[in-house]
């Protein structure tokens, strides 16, 4: 990068299953484009299968996948859990307790590698990783800005404005959010994205479609527009 542009981003979002991996892999494509050397993490996972190299997340492999840096699974998603439940209580019935400092070495040590990091939470910013450890706390440990996926379906508004809200009082910095349409049956996208818009004071850094398949290909070209400003270290305009 150029010394003045974000040089990694911490992605949370609104809730479990609002596409915040779908965003982190197309924004990480809009990267490549670019020629950045980008790396992605996703230090908790919970909803693994049992592989023959080990427990595999979906969302990590995609990430690791999508990134132009080669890191090994277990430097990516250091904390995978198969039952598909809140993370601490995976971690409890594993016997296994998250460490963020381990968490922190593997990050410095992926960030040295490349131009830009990308780590993906687990669930939204509150969700609780141990008895004092929560998901907001692996962004303050990272020390990056964090992007709020928000997933456009009733109720959502609320969701995303409390969500802002601590991540402004309690994290490093709200950088933006992204739109992402999960309901093809939502009928307010317009108006949602106006209203949000106007409460957060800052435009979406990218609006994405309706994803019609899993695992179908990541929507690149919305990024592009915010990836140049990113890049730059300029204010970001909305994406159309």
């Amino acid at each position: 990068m150029n010394g003045r542009g974000v040089d990694g981003l911490f992605v949370t979002g609104t809730d479990t299953g609002i596409g915040k991996t779908h965003a982190g892999v197309g924004l990480l494509g809009a990267l490549n484009e670019r020629g950045c050397r980008t790396v992605a993490m996703k230090p908790v996972a919970s909803g693994a299968r049992r592989t023959a190299s080990g427990l595999r997340n979906d969302d990590a492999l995609a990430l690791q996948a999508a990134a132009t840096v080669a890191a090994e699974y277990e430097e990516i998603n250091p904390y995978c859990f198969e039952p598909p439940i809140a993370p601490h209580v995976a971690a409890q019935r594993a016997g296994v307790t998250i460490d963020l400092a381990h968490i922190v070495c593997l990050a410095h040590a992926l960030r040295a590698r490349a131009d830009f990091v990308l780590v993906e939470g687990v669930g939204g910013w509150r969700v609780p990783l141990g008895a004092r450890l929560e998901v907001g706390d692996l962004a303050r440990g990272l020390g990056l800005p964090v992007l709020l996926v928000v997933g456009l379906r009733l109720g959502c508004i609320n969701h995303a404005l409390l969500a802002a809200a601590a991540i402004s009082r309690e994290g490093p910095g709200l950088l933006g959010w992204v739109a992402n349409a999960i309901d093809p049956c939502y009928g307010t996208t317009a108006e949602t994205v106006q209203a949000l818009t106007e409460r957060l004071g800052m435009p979406p850094m990218a609006t994405l479609g309706w994803q019609h398949e899993p695992g179908s290909s990541p929507a690149t070209a919305p990024w592009r527009t915010a990836v140049g400003h990113l890049v730059a270290g300029q204010k970001l305009p909305p994406v159309r």
